[in-house]
């Protein structure tokens, strides 16, 4: 629901704001007073065109803004049009798109006017709005397009037409066989194949490395000898007692590590078959990792992937033979549930236009014919509300009818006869062209429909404002030369003087106000209400 309105240099506005409530509230005033831009401001905010010819003249700026309450979240939502260049838009304080307001409009307002968007134009609004009136359970419909979707997706995900499918099953086959042949021992085998590579290549070296190792170690005048010596040196001295012990460890650990190095260097061999061995893995390792991987775990979780997908393609017939069963009978429950919504929509679409043609001619229209044409071919998705306003004229989409007044009152018949719709409605030239039991009429529907939403109407009539929960009357102003428009929300002697103005131009005739005292008085007391 719409609870603020703030508005800033938009056409004859300079600056308004307006606290709306719940139930019917009329918009009243002379003619150019600036209702209607009341309306334009609230299109805005919902995503509607704009233009810089809004902004008033003198300004840089327009500016309108909205606080909303959607099922418990607050959104403000503001609009800026500016002379000279393009419109933003903010939701919360926060940039946002005119598809973003439009989005969010669609859940909060719906607009019925000769210049503003009606969500009840476009067929699939008017499918739903038979498919709300008709209750059609599309559950099941749902479910088997739901499970066509899916046979298909394995359909298509087992492989194309005949040749693709044996080209792919070739290409597998090559692979399997290559990877299997590899054997990978590990993901870390060209690790351990590298180490064993530098190893073989360097064995000459390393292996007189080892011994000259051993050398510095053992010859005459190596470590061990000069350790030895050092050891003479403090062995039974006092001051020493600590050293000597470190000394002796030291030449028993010189001794192991020379045994170690010995040993070691020894195993060192030069082995040119292995090392072709190992140059010839590694260089094999490489050639799998540039293909099917960067590393030898990608390259063996790519070999598993492989041998799952040739082993489903060389399985193919049988799952194909499968499916295609399954796709029958699917496509059997799809027609059916097809044909039982196209029948439930067949069935509704006289009743909806009934209902809707019963309450349009309650509302100035005594001749108007309503039709709901539903499309042959199941589910019968094809959903169009025709309408013929005047004796001989041809039945012709809503989107067509010419008059905004006649529009506005086809939305406002399908909105009493649809239970669900956006928290705020609001009419604009919906009592055009009417009075009299037709003025009460509308004024009596807006009001039952004020009852279950927030509903906003433009209007001239007084019998439609009498009718409204609130009342607000927007005036203009000149000022140093300048028009000002201003909005204010009416009650007692004030209402009554407004009313009496609407029913005779004249606020002081004592006639007009005692018709407009009657108008409002207590709901109750009204006949017809």
């Amino acid at each position: 629901m719409l609870h603020e309105l703030h508005i800033e240099s938009l056409g004859v506005i300079e600056r308004l704001d307006l606290v709306l409530g719940a139930g019917l509230t009329a918009l009243t005033g002379e003619t150019g007073a600036g209702k209607t831009m009341l309306v334009e401001a609230i299109s805005l905010l919902v995503g509607g065109r704009a233009d810089a010819m809004m902004v008033r003249p003198g300004a840089a700026e327009a500016r309108v803004e909205g606080r909303f309450v959607v099922s418990g979240d607050e959104y403000v939502v503001a609009r800026v049009i500016p002379a000279d260049g393009r419109s933003r838009a903010y939701v919360n304080g926060r940039l946002a798109t005119v598809t973003n307001l439009a989005e969010l409009g669609a859940r909060t307002v719906d607009l019925h006017g000769q210049h503003a968007h009606q969500s009840l134009l476009t067929t699939a609004e008017q499918r739903d709005a038979l498919d709300r009136f008709c209750r059609t359970d599309l559950g099941p419909l749902r479910a088997a397009r739901a499970r066509l979707t899916e046979i298909d997706a394995s359909l298509a995900a087992l492989g194309g037409d005949t040749r693709s499918r044996a080209r792919e099953v070739d290409l597998l086959r090559f692979q399997s066989a290559e990877l299997r042949a590899a054997a990978i021992d590990g993901p870390d085998e060209d690790t351990r194949l590298e180490a064993e590579y530098d190893v073989l290549a360097g064995a000459v070296e390393y292996r007189a490395l080892g011994e000259a190792a051993v050398g510095a170690l053992t010859d005459d005048g190596g470590a061990n000898d000069a350790l030895a010596a050092a050891l003479r040196s403090v062995a039974g001295r006092a001051p020493f007692a600590g050293s000597e012990d470190r000394l002796r460890s030291l030449l028993a650990e010189v001794g192991d590590l020379a045994a170690e190095l010995r040993s070691r260097s020894e195993e060192i061999d030069e082995n040119p078959a292995r090392l072709d061995e190992v140059r010839t893995r590694m260089q094999l390792l490489r050639d799998l990792r540039r293909k099917y991987g960067d590393t030898l775990a990608e390259v063996i979780s790519f070999h598993d992937d492989v041998e799952a997908r040739l082993a489903e393609l060389e399985g193919y017939e049988q799952r194909v033979e499968q499916l295609e069963r399954e796709r029958l009978e699917a496509a059997a429950n799809e027609r059916a549930a097809a044909a039982a919504v196209g029948a439930a929509r067949r069935d509704g679409a006289d009743a909806l236009a009934s209902e809707v043609q019963r309450h349009l001619r309650e509302l100035a229209m005594p001749h108007v014919e309503v039709s709901v044409v539903v499309g042959e071919e199941d589910p019968g998705d094809d959903v169009s509300f025709l309408l013929a306003a005047n004796p001989g004229a041809p039945l012709l989409p809503l989107s067509r009818v010419a008059s905004g007044g006649e529009l506005a009152r086809a939305m406002l018949a399908l909105r009493l006869v649809l239970s669900e719709a956006p928290d705020t409605l609001v009419f604009d030239e919906v009592d055009a062209g009417i009075g009299g039991a037709a003025a009460v009429a509308v004024g009596n529907s807006l009001s039952a429909l004020g009852a279950r939403h927030q509903v906003l109407v433009v209007t001239h009539l007084a019998q439609v404002a009498a009718l409204a929960d609130t009342q607000v009357v927007v005036r203009k102003e000149v000022v140093d030369g300048s028009t000002l428009a201003a909005a204010t929300v009416v009650s007692g002697d004030a209402r009554v003087d407004e009313v009496a103005r609407m029913l005779s131009g004249d606020v002081a005739g004592a006639s007009a106000r005692r018709h407009a005292a009657d108008l409002l008085a207590p709901r109750a007391k009204r006949p017809g209400v």
